[in-house]
């Protein structure tokens, strides 16, 4: 709604002899175009990321752009530089192709179209060409910005610290656009300025995102789930029911998993989530065993799993904890909020 009422007030300002029908309904498939360029550009980098063995979870689109969620990075500098740049090229690519397809449609340069078809690729051209320039700004995690991070990582030949020095600039040009957002309101630009300033804050609010996902994984980096997993796991028989299980075992304890054995076997895992499912009146006629998750729909991961790829893993699948097993044993089990403690004591070691 918000790109095609924008789309609708520049075609009034430019076409004021258009009828309401006409303008609108102009405004609104130019906007499922847009959207439509938005797609192309991050269907660019999701493509060449799975060509390149990269898993690719979803893309999002929003006002601002678009988001390919890629589970995993690029394990080389060449692989990162071509996925972020394919972006914008893909965009330049089709800004050009819309201004020259709106040139053979009577269309000529330094005028206004002055019927649908042209203005459509003109507005267009212009934006894909625009939002190609935009992304191209060195501001991690903007695509310029990740074509900084993988230059300075061919470099430096070190990916942790092309992520710093990338996710550093990001903020420094996102304090600009700020700053310059700011001014230029106070200077009676109207609320257009703001934009410019909330887009600052999005890539600050990013690139400082970003900086901490960096910090967090290089403290992960060569650490194996034996090394942050839980060893002393909550344990509960299958035959509790559930009434005694929350009252007994998750309030007394705080615990948010517990390992559900069988004859002392392994057989499944039960979180607040399984809890939840079951109205409280049913509690004290449900058993554990009823509402767990088995432990054939278990991801598990072993000891000597890295603890990156054990949490990467558990963002795939959605989930909070993986038991560890080992020779058919349970090991222990490796949970986010084990990794947020080991990092926090990490972090503090490090300070030190």
């Amino acid at each position: 709604m918000l790109i095609t009422i924008t789309v609708a007030d520049h075609f009034h300002l430019v076409m004021p002899g258009w009828s309401p029908v006409a303008l609108w309904s102009v405004a609104v498939i130019t906007g499922l175009l847009f959207f439509a360029a938005l797609l192309a550009h991050e269907l660019a980098h999701s493509v060449l990321a799975k060509a390149r063995g990269l898993r690719v979870r979803a893309i999002t689109l929003f006002a601002l752009g678009g988001v390919s969620q890629i589970e995993s990075e690029a394990s080389d500098a060449k692989s990162e530089f071509w996925i972020a740049f394919v972006g914008p090229l893909t965009s330049l690519v089709i800004g050009v192709i819309c201004l020259g397809i709106a040139r053979l449609t009577g269309w000529a340069p330094g005028s206004e179209p002055y019927t649908p078809v042209p203005a459509v690729l003109l507005w267009l051209g212009y934006i894909n060409i625009a939002l190609a320039a935009f992304n191209m700004i060195p501001g991690y995690p903007l695509d310029g910005g990740r074509v900084l991070r993988a230059v300075t990582w061919w470099i430096t030949g070190n990916a942790d610290r092309s992520t710093r020095i990338a996710a550093q600039v990001g903020q420094l040009v996102a304090l600009l656009f700020i700053i310059s957002g700011l001014i230029q309101f106070f200077s009676g630009k109207g609320f257009g300025a703001l934009w410019i300033a909330f887009i600052g804050w999005f890539l600050l609010d990013a690139s400082r995102s970003s900086y901490i996902h960096v910090e967090l994984m290089s403290g992960l980096r060569d650490r194996r789930v034996a090394d942050i997993m839980e060893r002393d796991c909550g344990t509960v028989e299958s035959h509790l029911s559930l009434e005694d299980f929350v009252d007994e075992y998750m309030l007394r304890s705080g615990r948010r998993c517990f390992v559900v054995i069988q004859n002392n076997y392994l057989v499944g895992l039960i979180t607040p989530h399984e809890v939840k499912q079951v109205p409280r009146d049913q509690w004290p006629q449900t058993s554990v065993q009823s509402v767990m998750r088995p432990l054939r729909d278990l991801k598990v991961v072993t000891p000597d799993t890295p603890a990156v790829q054990a949490l990467e893993l558990m963002t795939r699948e959605d989930i909070n904890q993986l038991p560890v097993v080992s020779h058919g044993h349970l090991e222990g089990v490796f949970s986010r909020g084990q990794v947020l403690r080991f990092l926090q004591t990490h972090s503090e070691l490090h300070g030190h």
